[in-house]
């Protein structure tokens, strides 16, 4: 198993998580102990990072949430311009107010709703754990937007559930009901995609794509898919 395919170090996941404590001794720790807990055992970033690195083109997250992707990029050395979008807007706050406490330069975040609105952008775009939130048309009609507006050297990293009949596909949609129960997730998933779905949209899109599973040390049918301009 790859580097890329491993959670932080736990001494790391403290250190970007640190972050997100409040500024005051009694504050809420949620999202320190919520951001600690999953840069230790997703690996997400690490994965994501290791598309990214050697890329200098702006990036687009879509469905950034508290923005860990662009802590973790900093934390890797990686200064290229980040714009995150979220359709939470209390996550979107938050977001801002601890990447401003952090002193981050080249760094946006803003209030989107994917479904309405598609932003302006030119670069790279990463799509994490957003698929499964659209049907399947409107899954392709995404790839297809962001394919058009990747640039030369830019890099399309999307992470997705996978729908199958797998356990882990199972775990997945019980534990994304559950966060929209819990009001963690603003809606419920509407359609997972296959893996023959998303090379489908991919080839569609001329991009040339590597499939990898992320499982980490999670129960959940997550795998990265890295594309580029054929």
């Amino acid at each position: 198993m790859s580097a890329a395919t491993l959670p932080f170090a736990s001494a790391d996941a403290r250190r970007i998580a640190e972050a997100f404590l409040p500024s005051f001794p009694l504050g809420n720790r949620y999202d320190y102990y919520y951001v600690r807990a999953k840069l230790g055992s997703d690996p997400l970033y690490p994965g994501v990072l290791a598309a990214l690195r050697g890329s200098s083109e702006p990036l687009l997250d879509l469905g950034c949430g508290l923005g860990l992707l662009a802590h973790a990029l900093r934390f890797d050395g990686q200064t290229l311009a980040y714009r995150g979008v979220d359709n939470d807007a209390a996550k979107i706050a938050r977001a801002r107010r601890v990447a401003d406490r952090c002193g981050f330069a080249q760094m946006q975040f803003d209030v989107v709703d994917l479904a309405n609105t598609t932003p302006e952008h030119r670069g790279s775009v990463a799509i994490l754990d957003v698929l499964q939130y659209l049907d399947a048309d409107g899954q392709r009609a995404l790839i297809a937007k962001m394919a058009a507006m990747l640039t030369p050297g830019a890099v399309l990293v999307i992470r997705s559930a996978i729908g199958d009949t797998t356990g882990r596909a199972r775990t997945s949609r019980v534990t994304d009901r559950l966060a929209n129960w819990i009001g963690w997730m603003q809606f419920r998933p509407r359609s997972y995609p296959t893996l023959d779905g998303l090379r489908a949209a991919l080839d569609a899109a001329g991009l040339q794509a590597e499939f990898t599973p992320l499982y980490g040390n999670t129960p959940f049918n997550n795998w990265l898919i890295v594309a580029k301009r054929a």
